[in-house]
C-alpha cells in the first residue's frame, strides 16, 4: 500500500525514522529502517538513510507492503519443544526470532516456525489469533527469552485466554539489571500506559494509565555494578517489567529504549541484548483439568554475561541470595 504526505511548516528537523516511528503506530523502528534500505520510502523521490533530517516541505512516500494471507508459509526453523498433546505445545523462544508477522518481518519468525511444525507433524493452530497470530495466546519480545504456550484449538485458545485475562498464569521471569536496588525485595505499583510523546514506549506518563503490580527479588549482587533479579508480575501490562525496572533506576541490561546506551556495557562487558528470561510458566491444563508447570534456564548468552561480570568484581563485592520459590505470578508481560 502507498502512501503519500508532505511535511508541516511546524515539524522540527529531525531524524526520517524517528520522525516516522511516532507516527506509525503498528510499525516498529528496526521495521521501518529495513523499509528505508530497501528504498520503500522515500523523500522527494529520493532513497535517503534513516539519518536523513527531514524539514517542512519534504513529501515522503511510504510503500509498505500489505500482509501475506495465511498462506503464509511454514519455515523450518528449528523449534525447542517442551511439551505438546493434542490441545496445545509448550515451547522455549531462543531470543532473537519475532514471534508473529509484521511489517518488516513476514519471513523467519516464530509463526513460520509453528506452520511448518504443524504442517510436517499433521497438527492443527487455533485460528482466533487470525492470520497473523495463529495459536497465540500471548508473546514474548524479540529479544526476551523463554517459555510460551501455543493452542491447538479455538476452544483451548479461549480458555487459557481467560486464564490470562483472570491472572490465574503463574509467571517467573529473571533480569540482569544496570546497577543494584537498594531493597533485597520489593514491590513496584506503578501505574503505565502508551506513552504521550513516544507511542512506542510504554510510560507513567500517559492518557490511559492501567494499573501494573510487579514484584522482585535480588537473587545476586554483582559489587555494584549489576544485579540477578527474579521478577513476579501480578499484572501484564506491555513492557511492564521493563519499564518497572528502569522506574527504580536499574533498567534491565541491553534495554537500550528505557535504559539509554549506559545499560550496553557493564564494565568492560558488552551486553548483546535485552537480558530478560521468561523463566516460568503455569497454567491449568483446559482439556485435561491438571496444573502444568514449566520452567526453563536462562540461555547461554545471559549466562555468558552473568559468568563476565562475575569475573570483573572482586569476591570480597559479591553478595549471594538464595533462591525464592513458591511465589505466585500472573499475567502475560511481554
Amino acid at each position: 500500500m502507498i502512501t503519500e504526505f508532505v511535511i508541516t511548516s511546524g515539524e522540527q528537523p529531525k531524524r526520517l525514522d524517528l520522525f516516522l516511528v511516532n507516527r506509525e503506530r503498528e510499525i516498529s523502528r528496526s521495521a521501518l529502517q529495513r523499509l528505508i534500505e530497501l528504498g520503500r520510502i522515500r523523500i522527494n523521490d529520493q532513497a535517503v538513510k534513516a539519518s536523513h533530517k527531514i524539514k517542512p516541505g519534504d513529501r515522503i512516500t511510504m510503500d509498505v507492503p500489505k500482509p501475506e494471507p495465511l498462506s503464509m508459509k511454514g519455515e523450518a526453523i528449528p523449534l525447542e519443544v517442551l511439551f505438546e498433546d493434542e490441545s496445545l505445545l509448550v515451547l522455549n523462544k531462543p531470543p532473537g526470532i519475532v514471534v508473529h508477522p509484521a511489517p518488516g518481518n513476514w519471513t523467519g519468525t516464530l509463526v513460520n516456525a509453528l506452520l511448518h511444525h504443524f504442517q510436517t507433524s499433521g497438527g492443527t493452530i487455533s485460528t482466533i489469533g487470525g492470520k497473523e497470530r495463529p495459536g497465540l495466546v500471548h508473546r514474548l519480545d524479540k529479544e526476551t527469552s523463554g517459555v510460551m504456550v501455543i493452542t491447538k484449538t479455538d476452544q483451548v485458545h479461549r480458555a487459557l485466554a481467560a486464564q490470562f485475562k483472570h491472572h490465574t498464569i503463574t509467571r517467573v521471569y529473571e533480569a540482569l539489571v544496570w546497577g543494584v536496588p537498594k531493597k533485597g525485595r520489593g514491590l513496584i505499583d506503578l501505574a503505565i500506559g502508551r506513552d504521550v510523546k513516544d507511542r512506542k514506549k510504554f510510560s507513567p506518563r500517559t492518557t490511559s494509565p492501567k494499573e501494573s503490580v510487579t514484584e522482585y527479588v535480588v537473587e545476586r549482587r554483582y559489587g555494584k555494578a549489576a544485579a540477578h533479579v527474579l521478577l513476579y508480575p501480578r499484572t501484564g501490562r506491555t513492557h511492564q517489567l521493563r519499564v518497572h525496572l528502569a522506574s527504580l533506576g536499574h533498567p534491565i541490561l541491553g534495554d537500550h529504549t528505557y535504559g539509554g546506551r549506559k545499560v550496553c556495557t557493564v564494565e568492560e562487558v558488552v551486553i548483546p541484548r535485552v537480558m530478560l528470561h521468561a523463566r516460568t510458566l503455569g497454567f491449568t491444563h483446559p482439556t485435561t483439568g491438571k496444573a502444568e508447570d514449566f520452567t526453563r534456564v536462562m540461555p547461554g548468552d545471559m549466562e555468558r554475561v552473568m559468568h563476565e561480570i562475575d569475573r570483573l568484581i572482586t569476591p570480597g563485592e559479591k553478595v549471594p541470595r538464595g533462591p525464592v520459590v513458591g511465589m505466585h505470578v500472573a499475567g502475560d508481560v511481554c
